[in-house]
């Protein structure tokens, strides 16, 4: 699965988990996808010869990199942890267009993104058939099969490129935010 792709869940299921406690099904179903097996019959294997071998980059380990960023620069994680019921409408507003403007500058210098669909909301479209499912989600009255009609109501996004800074080495990927104390 490519990067982009892995990118895309990631967010995805970071915003479905808040919103709706659960990872689109889609998703879950494409990641809980059992390999088939290339040899019918198990093939003996050497015992692996000791080898530092640098850590790869595993897809969980850019996500918490991009949280991480998005924490740094825009102090995302932290309005979202906050309980924000006791304050007033105002100064959730005034909190959020902060946040929001610090967020897209992330979002705008790591990241290249075009809608997945360039229609303007609101607008006629017409879904093929053989569309990707992971790149349209049909709500409504669905019935029958592509080509289908309906109103776009969201023109989704898609990762075209990628110009994340390199992961450290060693410890410390999982770390969104380090703890910070101030010695008196």
């Amino acid at each position: 699965m490519e990067f982009g792709k892995r990118l895309s869940y990631a967010f995805r299921c970071f915003i479905s988990m808040l919103t709706s406690g659960e990872i689109p099904s889609e998703i879950a179903a494409e990641i809980n996808k059992v390999p088939t097996p290339i040899f019918p019959s198990p093939i003996p294997e050497a015992p692996p010869a000791p080898q530092v071998e640098p850590r790869v980059a595993e897809p969980v380990d850019r996500a918490v990199q991009m949280l991480a960023l998005l924490q740094r620069d825009g102090r995302l994680v932290d309005f979202i942890a906050e309980d924000i019921a006791p304050y007033q409408d105002a100064q959730i507003g005034a909190a959020v267009r902060d946040v929001h403007e610090s967020c897209r500058k992330v979002i705008m210098r790591y990241l290249e993104l075009e809608p997945v669909i360039s229609s303007d909301e609101g607008q006629p479209v017409t879904v093929e058939p053989g569309f990707d499912p992971a790149a349209i989600k049909l709500i409504g009255n669905v019935t029958g099969t592509p080509p289908l009609r309906g109103l776009l109501r969201h023109r989704g996004w898609r990762v075209t490129r990628v110009n994340m800074p390199p992961l450290p080495d060693g410890g410390g990927r999982e770390i969104i935010a380090p703890a910070e104390v101030e010695i008196l």
